[in-house]
């Protein structure tokens, strides 16, 4: 079997029938998912083509066209994300991402292993370690704060924090993720998300650093 190798980790957003986002899978689950004949519809571009076998009868040789979004049924989980009182998991990476890697406390931006899951109220106050009350922070700020508010710590807050959506959750879980994906992913979320203002503001430093390089 031939496969486009460059594109051979990309990621493939799935949905519902109604078009809600729910997971995203790897390449062999797509095939899975075509070859089983449950992919209801797909949305944006051809990502990957794999080419098998030749047809003894037609000399034709079969081929399967992966698209970077598809529909299928989404299942008791699916129904499970689209509630309105369902909280994703909270992960430090997608703390990290949801803020953009920032610790929101100094203003300055990490790596990952340089960064810290910081509760606002902390828990020896009584404090959750809930999204609402969680932040970035880099290592030192965080060990500053201790366990002081940041009021008690005369720390002043850059950002509020927020929970996201399942549609935000799917976006801070990638790294990677082709425009028409991102188009379909921010279409669901709320429109006063963070993330809105945050995407457009790396985007518009990427293209910076791009002029600048």
């Amino acid at each position: 079997m031939y496969m486009a190798v460059d594109k051979l980790y990309q990621p493939i957003l799935r949905t519902d029938a109604s078009g809600l986002p729910i997971e995203w899978v790897n390449f062999q689950q797509a095939v899975k998912y075509y070859y089983l004949g449950v992919v209801l519809y797909e949305c944006g571009s051809d990502i990957l083509t794999l080419h098998g076998g030749v047809c003894a009868k037609t000399g034709v040789r079969s081929k399967l066209d992966i698209n970077s979004i598809i529909a299928t049924d989404g299942g008791i989980f699916a129904k499970i994300r689209a509630r309105k009182d369902y909280v994703p998991p909270l992960t430090n990476p997608a703390l990290f991402q949801r803020d953009f890697n920032l610790c929101l406390y100094c203003g300055f931006r990490f790596p990952d292993h340089d960064l810290s899951r910081d509760h606002v109220t902390p828990i020896v106050q009584g404090g959750k370690d809930h999204w609402n009350n969680c932040v970035t922070a880099c290592k030192r700020c965080n060990q500053h704060k201790g366990c002081k508010t940041p009021e008690e710590a005369n720390m002043s807050l850059l950002a509020i924090p927020f929970t996201p959506n399942h549609a935000e959750f799917i976006f801070l879980q990638k790294k990677r993720i082709l425009a028409d994906q991102m188009a379909f992913l921010r279409a669901h979320f709320p429109r006063t998300s963070p993330l809105h203002e945050r995407i457009d503001a790396n985007m518009d430093q990427g293209k910076d650093n791009a002029n600048n390089s």
